[in-house]
């Protein structure tokens, strides 16, 4: 009885509630610190180097593939109070979010790509899809009975959100039309008036045999950079082609992430308020921040990527957040049951009483 009685107390103890979040909170402080130590490139030209950025997918994919675990882990449990469909949606969001993030990572790295389009969005997109219908499944197997000062909070937080995330994501031409930015300039091409041959001279032939000259060894020189060019590009053919077909979608795509990224800020927040002081309110006020960590990383992504062309380059110091939020995900789970255990096992103690 002593040895069976020892086995089951040391095992459980490696996947216990308390050593997960620890284990969660150390991923989270050296993914921080790998961020503050390393995300400053030396030189604009040489950029971040590639140890780095193979390092901040590491960090982020290992966060999401962790918190997806953790999620199926309740999921199949059928003592959690909030559901079982809750966690498959919040597992299936870090899913997800991982396989786009291997995806994204082999696009960026390997095929040394920057497409506006690829095919992790799909896999972002489905991320926001399941992530959503979660956490309503949550809110509405709870009576949301607010107060008006609750409400117009949560009203005030929607309306900053997507004040934010037009400003953040929409491109110039929409910012204009909304009066939140200048319209974009038009540069005006004036012609030159055609030179006009001097009075009493005879128009020079050889000048034209010299442009001519010119023109060919233009016209080498930008095929031998276009050869240059598509020697350095390592991705094969269908990628091109994938990645031309992709690239129309790139403002339908975005306009679904602000409308994911708000919806999901709303519900966020109703959780929040509607899970506080309650039995399970410590998860869920975990599940609530890293909602709001997702949309401060998704927020800056998408305004380093709109508002700053031309200097983007991904493993800023602000995409942390991202792993925040996977941890944070993971770490509501990880409370959500030990609690929910906790509870039935004190159940039966009291019948067995």
């Amino acid at each position: 009885m002593s040895s069976t009685s020892e086995k089951s107390s040391t095992s459980p103890s490696l996947l216990s509630a308390q050593t997960l979040v620890i284990a969660g909170i150390v991923w989270a402080v050296m993914a921080l610190l790998f961020f503050l130590l390393f995300s400053v490139p030396f030189s604009v030209e040489e950029g971040l180097p590639l140890w780095y950025s193979i390092g901040t997918y590491i960090f982020e994919c290992g966060a999401y593939l962790g918190a997806a675990l953790v999620c199926f882990r309740n999921w199949q449990s059928p003592h959690m109070v909030s559901g079982r469909n809750v966690w498959l949606g919040i597992g299936l969001g870090m899913l997800f979010y991982f396989l786009g993030g291997v995806l994204f990572g082999i696009w960026e790295l390997y095929f040394e790509l920057d497409p506006d389009v690829s095919p992790a969005d799909a896999f972002y997109l489905g991320s926001y899809v399941v992530l959503i219908g979660g956490m309503v499944i949550a809110v509405t197997s709870k009576r949301l009975n607010l107060e008006i000062w609750q409400w117009g909070l949560l009203a005030g937080i929607a309306a900053f959100g997507i004040a934010v995330a037009i400003w953040v994501a929409a491109p110039d031409s929409w910012r204009a039309q909304l009066g939140m930015g200048t319209a974009p300039t038009q540069e005006v091409v004036t012609g030159s008036p055609p030179a006009t041959a001097a009075k009493g001279k005879a128009p020079a032939l050889d000048n034209s045999s010299k442009l001519q000259a010119k023109g060919a060894a233009a016209t080498e020189a930008e095929s031998a950079e276009e050869e240059e060019e598509a020697a350095e590009i390592k991705a094969p053919a269908w990628v091109m082609a994938l990645d031309k077909q992709l690239s129309p979608y790139k403002n339908a795509i975005n306009l679904f992430y602000i409308v994911g990224d708000v919806f999901l800020l709303i519900i966020a927040t109703a959780l929040l308020l509607a899970f506080w002081g309650g039995r399970f309110s410590q998860s869920w006020r975990m599940i609530a921040a890293a909602t709001f960590s997702l949309y401060i990383a998704d927020m800056y992504f998408k305004w380093r990527d709109t508002q700053a062309e031309g200097s983007y380059q991904s493993g800023s110091l602000l995409e942390v957040f991202f792993v925040f939020s996977a941890i944070l995900f993971g770490i509501g789970a990880i409370l959500e049951h030990d609690i929910s255990t906790r509870s039935r096992q004190s159940r039966r103690s009291r019948r067995a009483a």
